[in-house]
């Protein structure tokens, strides 16, 4: 059985969980993340061949999945407050600092840290949320396969925006 809950992005990128995290099981799918294969398909393909055309490929699979309200799976960890939680970061060993982000549970769960604390928020939420927050490089979707790292200009390629 999979719960859900609702999540509101502040200005200062703190996640107010307003109902129970998720309980996730393997396998289960959510409406909201049907369609996401199309995104782990295009940046299988942009790994076999990464020019610009397939960059540009999968940015805009991207960008049809996030116009058709598509999610994504958020990790997160407990803020200051009681019900705050905040976006996880990885720090890369440059010293960058980048969000984690999955198209499926399936995807979160191949992960070394397989209990992870998470939310399914709107793509366009989440990327806008990315270019707000300072000391964030970008998202790293799938980071534990079919991994793509999308920075904050190719973020705002994806939204339209000029970044």
């Amino acid at each position: 059985m999979t719960y859900t809950k609702e999540v509101l992005l502040d200005p200062e990128n703190h996640i107010s969980a307003i109902l129970l995290l998720h309980i996730l099981e393997v396998g289960m799918k959510d409406k909201k993340l049907q369609g996401n294969e199309k995104i782990e398909k295009a940046v299988e393909g942009l790994k076999k061949e990464p020019t610009q055309e397939m960059l540009a490929h999968t940015l805009t699979v991207i960008r049809r999945r996030m116009k058709e309200e598509g999610e994504l799976i958020v990790a997160v960890e407990p803020g200051a407050g009681d019900s705050q939680l905040k976006v996880h970061g990885i720090r890369l060993e440059d010293g960058s600092i980048w969000w984690m982000a999955f198209t499926s549970f399936e995807e979160e769960m191949k992960g070394a840290d397989k209990v992870m604390s998470a939310f399914m928020g709107n793509m366009r939420q989440i990327f806008e949320a990315v270019l707000k927050t300072d000391g964030i490089k970008g998202i790293i979707l799938n980071p534990w396969n079919q991994t793509i790292m999308l920075d904050k200009h190719l973020i705002g390629i994806i939204l339209g925006k000029t970044v």
